[in-house]
């Protein structure tokens, strides 16, 4: 059901004998009802649809409306006002979808300063309605009462004469009420995902192969020598309902050590300009990501023109990005590592971390 049929209530034709009071010989409309596009008080710009079926096929001349706080009178309902009001005749089967020769003439009521709550729309050719059933009459502009839940009446009458009061052909007294809006609200949370998964071994990984497997937690290259380099990979998973996405960052809490305090050398490559990783022989350690849209810099530096490595640093660095919020997203991070033939006996260790940071 729609809010307007729903809140603006199913308005019902009076009919019997005594709200037709000064309409004698007028016939009576069956089914009638008035819909409004907005029934909350005080709404602008709103339209009226008045529906009436059993609509006498007859000349009409004049279509009245009297919008009024009794089934009888005219005097105009609280707040209410017409004097920016308009007929949509294209839409308005009662006068044939046709506004031409139709002239809008609208006057207070009993009571009613300049709210306009008379309507006398009037044509001196008149015309025959071709609908009988379901004949629609639509007033629109007009700013509804500023009470609500109470009951007001929309009295509609034809006549074949442009005086508005001689020659009555149909007419009938609908009910029409102004209902408050309902204020729906509900909280969306803030969610956000993202883990550190494991690669094998013998993987591709952003060019090269892996040559060791990776955990979610550990990132073991073994024994390396100068013959060939190390390459372990792992892979991040993202997803947040963030309106601007996330960052992944990486650093380290320092170079690769060994108990005797000497490092492994970070290779030359930057986050902001990564470089081709050295053959096997050269002391060197870095990381890639195959992310080619990162949010800073150029959005492809780690994927343009064959992958590029760039040296950790103990300060956040970004290594995958999206723009908006996204239900999942994995990149592939890649670890290389080279020793040189004069590179210090040892384990080489340290903490790799990785900061998943999303924009609300």
């Amino acid at each position: 059901m729609s809010e307007l049929a729903k809140v603006a209530t199913v308005l019902v034709a009076l009919m019997s004998m005594g709200l037709s009071a000064g309409i004698a010989d007028a016939a009576t409309l069956s089914s009638a009802s008035t819909a409004l596009s907005d029934p909350r008080p005080s709404a602008t710009s709103v339209n009226y649809t008045f529906t009436g079926s059993s609509v006498t096929s007859s000349n009409i001349k004049c279509v009245k409306a009297i919008f009024s706080t009794t089934p009888t009178g005219d005097t105009a309902p609280t707040g209410w006002s017409g004097a920016s009001g308009s007929v949509t005749a294209a839409s308005s089967t009662l006068v044939n979808s046709n506004g031409t020769g139709w002239t809008l003439a609208t006057s207070d009521g009993t009571s009613s300063t300049g709210q306009k709550n008379v309507w006398q729309y009037t044509n001196a050719t008149g015309v025959t309605p071709s609908t009988t059933t379901g004949a629609t009459f639509i007033m629109a502009g007009i700013t509804n009462s500023n009470t609500a839940d109470t009951a007001y009446y929309l009295k509609v009458s034809t006549y074949d004469n442009i005086n508005c009061s001689s020659n009555p052909v149909d007419n009938a007294t609908v009910e029409f009420l102004n209902t408050n809006g309902s204020t729906l609200s509900l909280t969306v949370d803030n969610t956000l995902s993202f883990t550190v998964n494991a690669v094998s071994s013998s993987t591709s990984c952003d060019g090269a192969t892996t040559t060791q497997a990776s955990t979610a937690t550990t990132i073991p290259f073994g024994t390396v020598t100068a013959a060939s380099n190390g390459v372990v990979c792992q892979d991040l998973t993202a997803a947040t309902n963030a309106t601007n996405g996330y960052t992944i960052y990486s650093r380290y809490t320092n170079a690769p050590t060994n108990a005797l305090s000497q490092s492994i050398a970070d290779w030359t490559g930057t986050n902001t300009s990564p470089t081709t990783f050295p053959a096997a022989g050269t002391e060197a350690y870095g990381v890639t990501s195959n992310d080619t849209t990162l949010g800073t810099g150029s959005a492809n530096r780690f994927t343009n023109g064959g992958q590029k490595w760039a040296a950790l640093t103990a300060s956040n660095a970004e290594v995958a990005y999206e723009s908006a919020g996204v239900t999942i997203s994995t990149y592939r991070i890649g670890h290389q590592v080279g020793i040189s033939l004069t590179t210090k006996p040892g384990t080489y260790t340290t903490t790799v971390v990785y900061t998943c940071t999303p924009v609300y």
